[in-house]
C-alpha cells in the first residue's frame, strides 16, 4: 500500500474484507434467524441481550489485535522482514496466554453480567446457557482474529475471507441442523458457532504455519521480544480499554432497553443484527486505513498516509450513504427475517428508521480513528472515545431516563454519543497533534532500545 492509485489500493484491500465482515456478522445473526423462528420470541431477545457481554470481552481482544496489526505493519512497510517474523512469534505466545484468561473469564462473568443488564427471568436461562457454551470455545474466535489480523497487516485479506466464507456456511447447516432438526434449542445455535470458530481457526494456523514468508509462523523456539511487545501495548492497550469499556457501557444501554417487555427486547435485537451489518462498510474502511496508514508511515510518507485517510472517509460515506435507502425502505420485511410478532416488527421498525440515519456522522469517528491507530496515536481515540460512548453516554441514559422513562430519548443513546466523539476526534485530526503523538516502529528505534 505504500505506492500506485490510493483510491483502487484500499478498494482492493477493503472488498475482501468487506466480505469477510459480512460472513463474520453472519455466525451471529444466523443465531438469531433460526431461534427467533424455530424457538420463539423469548429466545430471539436472549440472543440479542447477550452481544453487549460477549462483544466486553472479544472487544477488548480485538483491540489488543490492533496494535498487533499496527506493528506488524508498520514493520512490513519498513521491509523488516526479520522483525515481521519476531512480532508474529510473540504476538502468537500473547495470544494463547490470553485464550486460557479469556475462557475463564468469560464463563465466570456470565451469572454477573446478566443481571448487572437487569435481564428478565423468561430471558435469563437461555441466555445463560448460551454464554456459557460461546466463552467455553471463544478461543476459535480469538484465534481466527489473531491470524487474520497477521495476514491483513501484510495486505492479505483474502484468504481470512475463504475461511470465513466456509465457516459461515458451515454454521448456517449446523444451526438448521441442530436447532431445526435436533431441537436442541439455543443451545445448539451456541454449539454450532463455536465449531464453525473452531475450524476457522484451524484453517489460519495451517496457512500460517505452512508459509515460507516472513510472517510465517515457527512453532519451535518461540519467545517473545520484550522490545516488540512493549510496542503492541502501547498502541493495543488503549485501545483495548476503549473496546472494552465502550462495550461493556453498551450493557448499560441494554439493560434500559431490559426495562421494557421482551417484545421490545426482541426488536431491539433485530435492529442490532442489521445494525451490525449496516455498519460493516466504514468498520472495513476503518480498517483499510489503519493498515494503509500504518504501512505508510512505516515508509515515511506521511503525505500518502493523509490522503488515504480522506480517501477512506469519503469511501464511507459514500457506501454507508447508498446502503441506507434499502435499509429505510425495507425496514419491516427485514425485520420480519427474525420474527413475525406484530409488535416484534413494530419495535425494530422504529429503531431502524430512527437510529440508522446517523451512521453517516458516526463514519466519521471510525474512519479518524483507524487512521490514528495506523500512525500508532491509539491513546487519544481512546479517550475522546471513552468521554464520548461511555461517560457521556451514561450520563445521558442516566438523566433521560429518570426523566421521561419513555424509549425515545433511550433508543437515541446511541446517535448523541457517535455525534459527540465525530466532533471531537475531527477536530483532533485537524489539528495535527498526532502527528507528534505517533508510534513508528523503525529499526533505528530497537538499536537504541
Amino acid at each position: 500500500m505504500t505506492e500506485g492509485n490510493i483510491f483502487r489500493q484500499l478498494l482492493l484491500f477493503s472488498l475482501p474484507l468487506l466480505a469477510g465482515n459480512f460472513f463474520q456478522q453472519c455466525y451471529n445473526t444466523v443465531d438469531s434467524i433460526v431461534v427467533g423462528n424455530f424457538v420463539g420470541k423469548a429466545a430471539l431477545a436472549a440472543v440479542g441481550t447477550v452481544n453487549p457481554i460477549i462483544n466486553t470481552l472479544i472487544g477488548s481482544f480485538l483491540g489488543l489485535s490492533a496494535g498487533i496489526g499496527v506493528v506488524i505493519s508498520q514493520l512490513y512497510g519498513a521491509r523488516e522482514e526479520k522483525r515481521v517474523e519476531e512480532a508474529v512469534q510473540t504476538s502468537l505466545m500473547l495470544l494463547l496466554i490470553l485464550c486460557v484468561a479469556f475462557t475463564v473469564a468469560g464463563v465466570a462473568m456470565v451469572p454477573f453480567m446478566l443481571r448487572l443488564m437487569a435481564t428478565p427471568s423468561d430471558v435469563f436461562g437461555e441466555a445463560s446457557q448460551y454464554l456459557g457454551i460461546y466463552f467455553a470455545g471463544v478461543a476459535g474466535l480469538m484465534i481466527y482474529n489473531w491470524g487474520s489480523g497477521v495476514l491483513r497487516a501484510i495486505g492479505d485479506s483474502r484468504r481470512p475471507l475463504y475461511f470465513l466464507i466456509f465457516s459461515a456456511g458451515l454454521n448456517t447447516v449446523l444451526d438448521l441442523l441442530f436447532v431445526a432438526v435436533f431441537q436442541w434449542g439455543i443451545a445448539g445455535a451456541a454449539i454450532a458457532t463455536v465449531i464453525a470458530q473452531v475450524i476457522s481457526a484451524i484453517l489460519v494456523l495451517v496457512v500460517l504455519t505452512r508459509s515460507q514468508q516472513c510472517y510465517h509462523i515457527l512453532w519451535k523456539g518461540m519467545r517473545m521480544r520484550r522490545r516488540i511487545l512493549r510496542n503492541m501495548f502501547i498502541v493495543g492497550v488503549p485501545s483495548a480499554l476503549q473496546m472494552a469499556i465502550t462495550s461493556f457501557s453498551n450493557v448499560f444501554v441494554q439493560s434500559y432497553v431490559n426495562r421494557f417487555d421482551s417484545s421490545c427486547m426482541a426488536g431491539w435485537a433485530a435492529y442490532n443484527k442489521m445494525d451490525a451489518f449496516a455498519l460493516i462498510p466504514m468498520m472495513t474502511l476503518s480498517v483499510a486505513a489503519t493498515t494503509f496508514v500504518g504501512q505508510n508511515v512505516g515508509a515515511g510518507n506521511w503525505e500518502r498516509a493523509k490522503k488515504g485517510t480522506r480517501c477512506a472517509l469519503l469511501m464511507t460515506l459514500v457506501v454507508t450513504g447508498i446502503l441506507l435507502v434499502p435499509l429505510l425502505v425495507f425496514a419491516r420485511p427485514l425485520c420480519g427475517l427474525f420474527n413475525q410478532e406484530p409488535e416484534v416488527l413494530r419495535y425494530g421498525v422504529f429503531f431502524v428508521r430512527m437510529i440508522s440515519p446517523f451512521y453517516l456522522i458516526c463514519a466519521y469517528n471510525q474512519v479518524y480513528a483507524g487512521a490514528l491507530r495506523g500512525a500508532g496515536d491509539a491513546k487519544m481515540p481512546m479517550v475522546l472515545m471513552l468521554c464520548s460512548f461511555v461517560v457521556f453516554r451514561q450520563i445521558y441514559l442516566f438523566t433521560v431516563y429518570r426523566l421521561t422513562g419513555a424509549l425515545v430519548p433511550v433508543a437515541l443513546g446511541y446517535p448523541v454519543g457517535w455525534i459527540l466523539c465525530s466532533f471531537l476526534i475531527f477536530l483532533y485530526y485537524r489539528s495535527g497533534k498526532w502527528v507528534k503523538n505517533s508510534l513508528v516502529t523503525f529499526p533505528e528505534e530497537e538499536a537504541k532500545a
